[in-house]
């Protein structure tokens, strides 16, 4: 692999020229990111970030003694904590859920916070919701409402998660992907663009939440760029081949002509990847 990684959680070398390269810029970025959700993309994101420097608030719904390992292995820069906690602790947050459990969001400790969604609607998992399946609004502005006092931006939704660690570059690598994000706030995008970059990607702004179906399943940018061709199987199958593929380099260009190429569909009709 030209990641040189040593499987999902890893450490490519790569990463070491990601912290040497981010050191400056780390200086004007929050210093903790609050997590909520500490599954695969909450895992990556937390990877990538204590590569970066940065420290890290894990939670998720089960409490904090269930991160104990992940915290070991991440090192003096994490802790664990419940979500409320992680919620208040962090500069930026980032809710690594599925969308079904957005509802238990702690919204009083996330009050006057950006928060980083990476959730995709999949009905066969979340259930049939009437507003998403009409195109009514998207599943960011959905967090939005329950969110009121927060700014919400659409984020790390449109990759797999090894595919998300394995792609990090520094800045200005030759190599180096970028990721869509989507908001209604100006500094919270901005705040989420800074992130990316520490984290290893660049950003494209597809605009506001409501545009957010731009990067979701269903469209051209959707996993798929980052993977290449991917044969037909099951879920599980899926994800388990993904960690033995390095991932494709889509730069900021190629995923802006992406983003433009989407069509809406109804979002009801969306799967799970590859789910055959």
């Amino acid at each position: 692999m030209s990641t040189q990684s040593r499987g999902l959680f890893g450490r490519p070398r790569r990463l070491h020229a990601v912290r040497r390269a981010t050191h400056e810029r780390r200086k004007a970025m929050p210093l903790t990111l609050g997590l909520i959700g500490s599954g695969m993309i909450g895992s990556s994101v937390a990877r990538l970030a204590v590569a970066a420097g940065l420290k890290v608030v894990l939670s998720n719904s089960r409490g904090p003694e269930t991160l104990a390992d992940l915290v070991t292995d991440l090192g003096e820069q994490a802790r664990a904590a419940t979500p409320a906690e992680a919620a208040r602790a962090g500069d930026l947050v980032v809710a690594a859920i599925p969308l079904n459990a957005c509802g238990h969001l702690p919204a009083e400790a996330l009050a006057g916070k950006t928060v980083l969604d990476t959730a995709n609607y999949y009905p066969e998992r979340d259930g049939h919701l009437a507003e998403l399946d009409t195109g009514e609004l998207t599943s960011s502005a959905l967090l939005q409402r329950h969110l009121a006092a927060s700014r919400v931006v659409k984020a790390f939704n449109n990759i797999t998660p090894h595919q998300l660690f394995s792609l990090a570059r520094p800045t200005g690598a030759p190599d180096r992907s970028a990721l869509p994000i989507a908001g209604d706030d100006p500094e919270a995008k901005a705040a989420a663009t800074r992130l990316l970059d520490v984290l290893g990607y660049d950003a494209v702004d597809i605009g506001p939440l409501a545009e957010s179906w731009r990067s979701e399943p269903n469209t051209p940018v959707y996993v798929q760029p980052y993977l290449g061709e991917m044969p037909a199987m099951s879920v599980e199958a899926f994800f388990e081949w993904t960690l033995q593929t390095p991932g494709i380099v889509v730069p900021a260009a190629q995923v802006g002509k992406l983003i433009e190429t989407a069509v809406r569909r109804p979002a009801g009709e969306a799967r799970i990847p590859n789910d055959d």
